[in-house]
């Protein structure tokens, strides 16, 4: 059962610690059965999915969109996300701040860190971070209609879990060489981490967003 699954993740997570439902793929009946189980954070991969979804659902949910977004889909997610935990590109951020002027809103949002082994996954590397954080922290910073909230990063695709603590590790300790050097950043304290074999792992290396899928739903049915 969807509800059991859930009152089971949440009752071993620390407080401070949020589980987003990954729902791709998955039917409104079945995140209504999450949310009658009190779960009210649901992720979502595909921009159409999402846009989609959002109505058909109650409106006190916070939505996180956690997938790849092309620039020309923000109007598809960005009314509606409350974090978007997938930029990647400085172009991606470039037009999300850009969107935000435009719509007269400030969006929040974590940077994806390259982390896994495999060179297919996006994400910037940890100088190209810190660049952004420069500028993002500059007083005459033209980022005013983004909020970045922290950082995101997805492990190596193994069942080795000495590899996926070592990726771990890596984002666990380049967020405190952030904090240090960036002292003034405010808001910057989310850590989004972990998946549904490797969650628990996460909560060692001060995950604060956990994203679950598989382990609350099911296989995805494509």
């Amino acid at each position: 059962m969807i509800q059991d699954k859930i009152h089971d993740i949440v009752g071993k997570l620390p407080s401070g610690v949020k589980l987003v439902a990954v729902s791709k793929f998955h039917s409104v009946p079945e995140l209504m059965e999450a949310y009658r189980a009190g779960q009210r954070c649901f992720g979502e991969n595909r921009p159409q999915e999402f846009a989609m979804k959002v109505p058909e659902m109650p409106s006190d949910i916070e939505w996180h969109f956690i997938g790849h977004l092309q620039t020309n889909k923000l109007k598809l997610v960005l009314p509606y996300a409350s974090l978007v935990e997938s930029i990647d590109s400085k172009r991606l951020l470039d037009s999300v701040n850009a969107w935000g002027k435009a719509n007269g809103k400030v969006v929040p949002v974590l940077l994806e860190l390259h982390l896994g082994a495999e060179e297919t996954k996006g994400g910037f590397t940890d100088q190209e971070i810190i660049d952004i954080l420069s500028e993002y922290v500059d007083a005459d910073s033209a980022y005013s209609h983004v909020h970045i909230r922290g950082l995101m990063g997805m492990a190596t695709n193994t069942d080795d879990e000495a590899v996926i603590d070592s990726d771990f590790s890596r984002i666990e300790a380049f967020k405190k060489n952030l904090d240090r050097m960036f002292p003034s950043l405010a808001g910057f304290t989310e850590l989004s981490i972990g998946m549904s074999d490797d969650w628990q792992l996460a909560l060692r290396h001060g995950a604060t967003i956990i994203r679950v899928g598989t382990a609350i739903f099911g296989p995805r049915k494509v």
